[in-house]
């Protein structure tokens, strides 16, 4: 089977959502993968550095969706899902839990493997919204020196190439996008992602704008909103900023 969109390669790219907010201000609306090779600008959430390593995957699926931009914002978990699940095909049984962690990262026995960063790269007078779906996974190798636990799938029994987790990870995506129906079937995504969610009913502490806020990690909003339940019974909402376990 091929691909569900075009394929766009390049052996070395500074990033690949860069070239994909190059590519819709010409006009590119997907459905369209971007892959590299090698990035040597990746990026990740709160503009960190996505250390680019060589054998791993990175790649950037561009598509278009009707809906606002509370429809768009539930993009990274349909995501996550579509990455737990490429996960399971490529490892061998046993290999460890796979744990998806607010807002997008992915875990294998408790050690991150994958991110994924969303960004609206245009929209169109008539309400259409153009995403870049950017998506890095360690296949090969796992980069030294982060502040938390990283691995590979390697390291685990997985034996795939960039291309082969490609061929896997498109598959799980269009499956998962035709579950959410641009937001019609978020109810489905929501409890299914809850089910794979780590920390869920544990407390964390979140801190915004410089403040720190503690509650019991209860549920996902309609927003991808983290909702801590405080000491208070009061529910709060954190759309971002960081979060660590309490």
């Amino acid at each position: 089977m091929g691909l569900s969109a075009r394929l766009l390669h390049f052996e070395a790219i500074d990033s690949t959502n860069a070239e994909a907010h190059r590519l819709a201000k010409e006009g590119e609306r997907g459905p369209l993968w971007i892959i590299a090779d090698l990035q040597s600008q990746g990026r990740g959430r709160l503009g960190r550095h996505w250390v680019s390593e060589p054998g791993n995957f990175y790649a950037t699926f561009v598509f278009t969706l009707a809906g606002s931009a509370l429809v768009a914002s539930q993009i990274g978990f349909v995501a996550g899902l579509a990455i737990r699940d490429t996960a399971l095909a490529l490892l061998p049984r046993g290999a460890g839990p796979i744990m998806i962690k607010w807002p997008n990262d992915v875990q294998l026995a408790g050690a991150k493997f994958a991110g994924i960063l969303p960004e609206t790269v245009a929209q169109s007078a008539d309400g259409r919204i153009t995403v870049a779906l950017g998506i890095g996974l360690n296949i090969a190798q796992a980069p030294e020196g982060t502040p938390y636990p990283v691995t590979s799938l390697m390291r685990h029994g997985a034996k795939a190439t960039p291309r082969e987790c490609l061929d896997v990870l498109d598959r799980s995506l269009s499956h998962w996008l035709a579950v959410w129906c641009e937001g019609k079937g978020f109810t489905d995504i929501r409890a299914t992602w809850l089910s794979h969610a780590a920390g869920i009913g544990q407390e964390f502490t979140a801190v915004i704008n410089q403040n720190e806020v503690r509650g019991r990690f209860a549920d996902l909003g309609d927003d991808g909103a983290m909702i801590l339940a405080l000491a208070d019974g009061s529910l709060k909402p954190i759309h971002s900023g960081e979060v660590r376990r309490a």
